[in-house]
């Protein structure tokens, strides 16, 4: 399962691990990804996305039927 969000795109960033020797070694940051399962009433089915903490708050805030219109429009396949 790779480490991107459908609806924010949020992936992993990267950095330094910086100990107290400051012998520094690189790092990735992932974020919360997490599949879901939606029922989506326009479609009449339920799709599963790859999500986000912040992209499950976005469709809590907006709506399913509207957000997967959005990833429909950029060409997402759902």
């Amino acid at each position: 399962m790779s480490a991107r969000c459908q609806v924010t795109g949020a992936q992993p960033g990267f950095g330094n691990n910086k100990p107290w020797s400051k012998k520094r070694t690189r790092r990735r940051f992932d974020p919360n990804i997490q599949k879901k399962r939606y029922w989506v009433p326009s479609l009449g089915r339920t799709v599963t996305l790859t999500l986000s903490a912040r992209g499950i708050k976005t469709i809590d805030r907006r709506g399913i039927d509207a957000v997967c219109h959005d990833l429909i429009a950029k060409g997402v396949k759902i």
